[in-house]
């Protein structure tokens, strides 16, 4: 049975070895243990047992608009929707938060269309965005992600 809960600064090293073959292949930004550390209250993980299979970041950006970030479902369960169950997780707390919009930049653009996101114009992000995040991407300033958002 999957089971869900916030983070604690003791689940870092197991989500940096879940996360790394992603980060590796340039699919998700790294993260120094530290910026975790600091944003721990943002991640939502999924657990089967003691085994961490998933987790998401709800990043805050503005008093109405906040991000999913580092969606990552370990290789073997995929396609169980413990990932919607993540972003669901995520949007529930945006929501609880009273924030408006959430967005997301995916290379897997029909998951997030199937959780109710749409389609953006890159040139729509907030500039500080672009400048705190992507620049630190191996693929900027060519990038294929997709902006989606939701409204909550």
């Amino acid at each position: 049975m999957i089971t869900y809960r916030k983070a604690s600064l003791n689940d870092i090293v197991s989500m940096q070895e879940l996360i790394k073959p992603e980060v590796d292949a340039g699919i998700i930004l790294p993260r120094s243990n530290d910026e975790i550390a600091t944003n721990i209250r943002s991640y939502t993980l999924a657990f089967d047992g003691d085994k961490l299979v998933g987790f998401c970041a709800l990043h805050v950006h503005s008093p109405t608009l906040a991000e999913t970030r580092s969606l990552i479902v370990r290789d073997e369960y995929r396609s169980q929707n413990i990932g919607s169950e993540i972003v669901k997780k995520c949007l529930e707390e945006a929501k609880n938060l009273g924030l408006k919009q959430v967005l997301s930049l995916t290379y897997k653009q029909s998951f997030f269309e199937n959780l109710g996101f749409v389609e953006i114009p890159k040139e729509s992000l907030p500039d500080h965005k672009i400048w705190a995040d992507c620049i630190k991407c191996k693929h900027f300033p060519v990038c294929n992600e997709i902006s989606l958002i939701k409204n909550i």
